[in-house]
């Protein structure tokens, strides 16, 4: 089935068994799909392991891919702004997330050569490499490539000419790449990981272009993409079409965006007390807002011991005397035994 109009709506039938080809994308699937598992076989052969969970998740992330480029879905997306829409999620969040998770550039370093360990090295430790995953970029791109590509001209455009919707695509893929490496896992993106707190804030960054174009199409009353409709004689009129998609990218990019964060803040509960730290930053802002003055004393605000003898002396200094030493034992001494008392077991009082 071509990608020209259809005379009727699809049906169930229609969209299991509808298919098209995608010649220079399937090829570089196919070789995607050889050259990961065949990293992961040469690991193997060395006794190494590669988690289970990183395999699924490249699989999957070529399925939908196929999905995204071969299937009914792939046809439909050229005659209704919803069924792109849902391409649109799957290409910038889905899909990229998923290559995230199967952990390909670590995969490459384990199972390359010393060649390739070692280039791999240098890059990450280079200004390209670091500014290509600096949030300073690529949020402002992600945010850039949902608002311009949904609330100007460019779905009209993308709608008539093939070439623009290809590179639509791969500019989909690589922005939502690029913004969930150092966010959604622990690929072995950038020296040292980003802390978990500033992952979350990124995040929920996002979720405000995802917002703005959801709520702005769903509520338009002027139909940015007539192309949409003019390829069919059947399915909804274009404006209710490019509502409908508003309602998809609010709802679907939101609810990924949380889905993400969820995942994200298990992550960090797994991690331990190790990886508490919001990032220079804010770990300076949290410890000045609980230590005062005596946050300029260093140590590790996280520290419970340390923290809690800082923050009683300021306690002291706020009640307009500076805290003796054997004030601030008595002090320590009775937080820790309410500490205690509160959190012991039943049985254990």
């Amino acid at each position: 089935m071509s990608m020209s109009m259809t005379s009727r709506a699809p049906t169930f039938a229609d969209v299991l068994t509808t298919w098209t080809f995608s010649p220079v994308a399937d090829v570089v699937l196919l070789l995607a799909a050889f050259g990961y598992m065949g990293l992961v076989v040469r690991l193997w052969r060395r006794g190494e392991r590669w988690p289970p969970v990183r395999i699924v998740s490249w699989c999957a992330a070529l399925v939908c891919l196929v999905l995204v480029l071969d299937s009914a879905v792939a046809i439909y997306a050229h005659q209704l702004f919803t069924a792109h829409m849902v391409v649109h999620l799957m290409m910038i969040t889905v899909i990229p997330a998923l290559l995230v998770w199967a952990q390909p550039i670590r995969l490459l370093h384990q199972g390359g050569g010393r060649h390739t360990r070692g280039v791999i090295d240098r890059a990450r430790l280079r200004w390209p490499w670091r500014a290509l995953l600096s949030a300073r970029l690529t949020v402002p791109l992600y945010a850039a490539v949902l608002v311009l590509t949904h609330l100007t001209g460019f779905q009209q455009a993308m709608a008539t000419h093939m070439w623009i919707h290809d590179a639509e695509l791969l500019l989909y893929l690589v922005s939502g790449y690029l913004l969930l490496v150092p966010l959604a896992g622990e690929e072995l993106s950038v020296e040292p990981p980003w802390p978990y707190g500033l992952r979350l804030l990124v995040l929920a960054v996002c979720v405000g272009p995802d917002t703005l174009v959801g709520v702005t199409l769903m509520m338009s009353s002027t139909v940015l993409a007539p192309a949409y409709a003019a390829s069919r004689s059947w399915g909804p009129d274009a404006l209710t079409d490019q509502n409908i998609a508003g309602v998809i990218m609010w709802l679907g990019g939101d609810g990924l965006m949380m889905l993400l964060m969820v995942l994200v803040a298990g992550l960090w509960v797994r991690s331990g007390n190790s990886a508490r730290s919001f990032g220079p930053w804010l770990d300076g802002v949290r410890r000045r807002a609980t230590l005062g003055e005596f946050a300029s004393g260093g140590g590790d605000i996280d520290d419970e011991q340390a923290a809690l003898d800082a923050y009683n002396a300021r306690l002291a200094a706020l009640h307009g005397h500076a805290a003796r030493p054997h004030e601030l034992e008595n002090m320590a001494r009775g937080a820790v035994a309410v500490h205690g008392h509160v959190g012991s077991e039943p049985g254990e009082r």
